[in-house]
């Protein structure tokens, strides 16, 4: 299982990108810019979650999301835990082993690859 210091990292590294992605269609104090931060953010999830194992960050520092069921995580457990994610919430609840709310509702578990 991912311990929290790495999740906290991958996340940082995956909303710094979209942030730097962000600042070349909009000035970073404008409320477009905040909005398009947070769609890049989802969309890079969304999207690099079922076809390379994890997000950018997540690959960066050694972790993958897999299902519990085991197998492909397939395209709606990405979108369920991202949407999860972004509303912030679920990502700070998690249990004794450490898995987020949004890794639960989805059906995934982060780990060391």
């Amino acid at each position: 299982m991912a311990r929290i210091g790495r999740r906290i990292v991958a996340i940082a590294v995956d909303w710094a990108a979209a942030l730097v992605i962000a600042l070349l269609f909009a000035p970073y104090s404008s409320v477009l810019h905040s909005w398009l931060t947070l769609g890049l953010f989802v969309l890079m999830q969304a999207v690099f979650i079922p076809t390379i194992g994890g997000s950018l960050g997540h690959r960066l520092l050694g972790l993958r999301i897999v299902p519990l069921t085991g197998g492909w995580v397939g395209p709606w457990r990405p979108v369920v835990r991202t949407l999860l994610l972004a509303i912030v919430v679920p990502a700070l609840v998690w249990d004794s082993d450490q898995r987020g709310f949004h890794d639960k509702v989805a059906g995934t578990v982060l780990i060391r690859a």
